[in-house]
């Protein structure tokens, strides 16, 4: 029996007939991944899965520690798909809230992407959409707006600050306006409509993100 997954409306699911969606299941095993947990590091075996609920940061980290957010996985989408088409590769995997993944099969991916034309085009338009949103993610670090330079500042940092399940951005108002490219008064009202949309608050250890997924489409470009 197919796993109830995700939605078959919307995500990668959606792409795929009946057939190659319970194909592709079939074997899929469910992983429950507590807030604050690093799923894998780029040094461990890669892997393949659908993310079912929840919020997950796919990164990259020199040697000296310093990080850098590739993209940012929800509901419905996958992550690891190159590793099934070419093989390893040096990314980090970090659950930011309490997050459920099917873990899948590569031989089953790799058998239906040889046998079956629509799901080959459903891979080749997947690993397409993740060119795109790595694109925008250093697009909108350049040229996005305040608002989005700051929501994605906040995010970042305190993913990589993360301790257990709390996510708390340890930076200074001043600080952050640094990161953003504008003025401490511009960022701290920034700060304040976020406080009132319920996103972020102010503590004393630093900014407490309260509703990451929610911070993570304010950094979003298309506002998907």
């Amino acid at each position: 029996m197919t796993p109830d997954v995700a939605a078959p409306s919307s995500g990668f699911l959606a792409a795929l007939s009946p057939a190659a969606r319970d194909d592709l299941m079939r074997d899929a095993i469910r992983l429950d991944i507590p807030a604050g947990t690093i799923a894998y590091r780029d040094w461990e075996v890669p892997r393949t899965a659908l993310v079912a609920d929840g919020l997950l940061r796919v990164y990259v980290q020199s040697s000296n520690g310093r990080q850098t957010t590739l993209r940012y996985a929800r509901a419905g989408d996958l992550i690891g798909v190159p590793v099934a088409v070419g093989g390893p590769v040096g990314v980090s995997v970090q659950a930011l809230t309490d997050t459920i993944v099917w873990m899948l099969n590569p031989t089953a991916l790799q058998r239906l992407g040889h046998a079956d034309a629509p799901f080959a085009w459903a891979i080749a338009e997947e690993v397409t959409r993740r060119l795109y949103e790595v694109i925008e993610i250093f697009t909108g670090n350049a040229f996005g707006s305040l608002r989005q330079r700051v929501a994605r500042q906040l995010l970042d940092l305190a993913a990589e600050q993360q301790r257990g399940q709390g996510l708390i951005a340890r930076v200074t108002q001043q600080e952050l306006a640094d990161a953003a490219g504008t003025v401490r008064e511009v960022a701290a009202r920034v700060l304040r409509q976020m406080r009132e949309q319920g996103l972020v608050d102010t503590t004393r250890q630093g900014i407490r993100i309260l509703d990451p997924a929610g911070l993570q489409r304010e950094a979003d470009l298309d506002g998907r």
